[in-house]
C-alpha cells in the first residue's frame, strides 16, 4: 500500500511569526495536534501541541509574545506519497518521530502521515513505531 492511500491530505498551516497563543487556539479549535509552519508557501517547520507544552510552557515563555518560529521543529522528516507504507513506518522508527510530511515527486507538500494513520492500516506497524518513539530520549 502507498502512503497516498493512508495519509491525511488536509494540511493546516500557520506562519512562523504567529504567536504560540494563536497556534494553541488553532490547534484547540481544529482539534488537531500539529500545524505545518509555512512561509511564502514553503514548508519551514512543524509545530505540535507537545512543542508548546514542553518547549514553551515548561520554560515559562509568554504565549502572547513567543513566536512559533521560536519553538517549532525545523528539521521536518519527509517521505513521498508513492512510497510504500512500510518504508514510512521504518523511517518513523529510525528517526523516533510520530509523523512525516508527505511530498509528491515535485517536492510539493501534499499531506502528513502519522502513527494514527498507520494504525488504520496495521496495528502491528503502528505499535512498532510507537515503541521506538517512546524509547527515544526526549
Amino acid at each position: 500500500m502507498r502512503i497516498r492511500q493512508i495519509m491525511t491530505p488536509k494540511i493546516e498551516t500557520i506562519e512562523p511569526s504567529a504567536t504560540i497563543q494563536d497556534a494553541a487556539k488553532k490547534l484547540r479549535d481544529l482539534n488537531i495536534g500539529c500545524l505545518t509552519v509555512t512561509e511564502s508557501n514553503s514548508l519551514v517547520g512543524i509545530l505540535t501541541d507537545r512543542d508548546i507544552c514542553c518547549r514553551a510552557v515548561c520554560d515559562g515563555l509568554d504565549p502572547k509574545r513567543t513566536r512559533v518560529s521560536d519553538i517549532m521543529s525545523r528539521d521536518v522528516m519527509c517521505c513521498f506519497e508513492d512510497q510504500d507504507v512500510t518504508e514510512a513506518a521504518q523511517l518513523m522508527q529510525d528517526r523516533h518521530v510520530r509523523r512525516l510530511a508527505v511530498l509528491n515527486r515535485k517536492k510539493d507538500l501534499v499531506g502528513f502521515v502519522s502513527v494514527d494513520d498507520l494504525a488504520l492500516y496495521s496495528h502491528d506497524l503502528a505499535g512498532e513505531v510507537l515503541e521506538a518513539s517512546s524509547a527515544a530520549p526526549h
